[in-house]
């Protein structure tokens, strides 16, 4: 594969997880998204843990709503990407992420490392986004038993 496509999908990831890290308005986020009916957003995970995990959130609407639904739920901070990994054969990208979340409604929050899944279109554009992170620190940091379970008091 030509350099300069493994360049310019490497650039346009970097740049959508960087709009991310910064706390980017929606709108801005969501524009490094393809307008087709099949883009997928899709956190893995059991759907009974968290209202974003394990559901295909379909079309730009619902990539809009999977990122309301983690702004309603979660809060970030100090989040980092490294470690990306370009398949220019494939219009994919990997990439591990680091950030401290904070489950808003219980304030309970934890260090977390992450990983995306990206694939993109001729455009440059996210058409499958697709994450692995640690749903037993969201689970029980939602029912606010995770610093118990650390050992941690109030």
């Amino acid at each position: 594969m030509p350099h300069h496509k493994r360049a310019a999908l490497l650039s346009a990831a970097t740049s959508f997880c960087e709009s991310f890290a910064e706390k980017k308005p929606a709108d801005e986020i969501l524009s490094h998204f393809s307008t087709a009916s099949d883009v997928l957003a899709y956190e893995h995970g059991l759907p009974e843990l968290a209202p974003f995990l394990g559901r295909e959130f379909r079309g730009r609407e619902g990539v809009q709503a999977y990122f309301e639904t983690i702004a309603s739920c979660l809060s970030y901070a100090d989040m980092r990407f490294a470690d990306y990994v370009v398949d220019a054969a494939e219009n994919s990208v990997a990439v591990r992420g680091t950030a401290t979340f904070t489950w808003t409604a219980t304030g309970e929050s934890w260090d977390e490392v992450f990983a995306y899944a990206l694939r993109f279109d001729d455009q440059l554009k996210v058409t499958r986004y697709e994450v692995w992170a640690d749903s037993g620190a969201a689970y029980l940091a939602s029912k606010g038993r995770l610093k118990e379970l650390r050992g941690e008091t109030s």
